[in-house]
C-alpha cells in the first residue's frame, strides 16, 4: 500500500473559452504538458447522512476536511484506487492518501474489511471514517488537462472542464447518466504552489483579466441540489 503526502497552496479560476484560448498559447512558453495529456478524473465521495462535511465546508472555517477516492481513467480490476483525506487550514491544502486495488478499497469502505498493510494515513482514515459514519454521497467526474513549469516543476496548472456529477450508480467504473456542472466552454483553471506564484503568470492573469475565486465541485453541486430542492 503506498501513502502519499501533499502540501499546497491551491488557487482558483473560472475562465471562458476565449481566456483559455488566449492564456494557453502563452502558458505554453513557460509550462508543459504533462505525460497524461487530457484525462479523466472520477471521485466518489463520501459523507455524513446529513452532509455534515460538506455543509461545514461551505461555511469556509479556517479547518475543514473531505474524504473522497479517486481513480484516473477508466479502472479495470488491477487499477489503483486512491483512497484521500482532503484538508485545508488557513489555506494550506494537505492531501494525504493511500492506493488500494478496487476490490479491497470497497470491502473496506463498505464492509469494514481493513487492508492486510497499515500504516499512519490509513489509519487517519479509519479514524474519519468510524468518527463521521461515512457513506458514498456522489460521483464526480472531470476531464483535466495539467501543466508543469518548465524551471520550476512544483509550479502546477490545471484545467477541468466538463464537470458532470450523479448521485445514484456510485461507482467509478461508469461514466454515464451524468448531469453537468457548467456549460460548455467554461473551465475551471486550478493553480498549485508551494511558494509564491512567477511574476509572469500573475502579468498573464492580469492581461486577461482572470480573478481568483472560490468553488469547490462537491460544494457547488451541493448547493445546486439544495436550491433545486433535492437533496444531494
Amino acid at each position: 500500500m503506498v501513502q502519499k503526502v501533499f502540501n499546497r497552496v491551491e488557487k482558483k479560476f473560472l475562465l471562458n473559452q476565449e481566456q483559455y484560448d488566449n492564456l494557453m498559447k502563452e502558458l505554453l512558453v513557460y509550462m508543459e504538458i504533462d505525460s497524461y495529456g487530457l484525462h479523466n478524473i472520477r471521485n466518489i465521495y463520501f459523507d455524513t447522512d446529513d452532509f455534515a462535511l460538506i455543509r461545514t465546508s461551505i461555511e469556509k472555517p479556517e479547518y475543514k476536511e473531505k474524504f473522497r477516492i479517486r481513480c484516473y481513467g477508466q479502472p479495470m480490476e488491477e487499477s489503483d484506487i486512491f483512497l484521500e483525506i482532503k484538508k485545508k487550514y488557513k489555506g494550506v491544502v494537505n492531501k494525504r492518501r493511500v492506493t488500494l486495488k478496487p476490490d479491497e478499497a470497497w470491502k473496506y469502505l463498505l464492509e469494514d474489511v481493513k487492508p492486510q498493510n497499515d500504516g499512519q494515513i490509513m489509519r487517519e482514515i479509519d479514524f474519519m471514517k468510524q468518527r463521521y459514519h461515512m457513506k458514498p454521497v456522489l460521483y464526480l467526474a472531470y476531464d483535466r488537462l495539467a501543466l508543469f513549469g518548465r524551471e520550476d516543476k512544483d509550479f502546477r496548472v490545471t484545467f477541468d472542464r466538463n464537470i458532470r456529477s450523479r448521485r445514484d450508480n456510485l461507482t467509478l467504473f461508469c461514466d454515464e447518466g451524468n448531469d453537468y456542472l457548467m456549460e460548455e466552454g467554461r473551465y475551471l483553471m486550478e493553480v498549485k504552489i508551494t511558494n509564491a506564484m512567477p511574476l509572469w503568470f500573475v502579468e498573464l492573469l492580469s492581461k486577461y483579466e482572470i480573478r481568483s475565486t472560490s468553488f469547490s465541485k462537491y460544494g457547488r453541486i451541493y448547493q445546486a441540489s439544495m436550491i433545486g430542492g433535492i437533496a444531494c
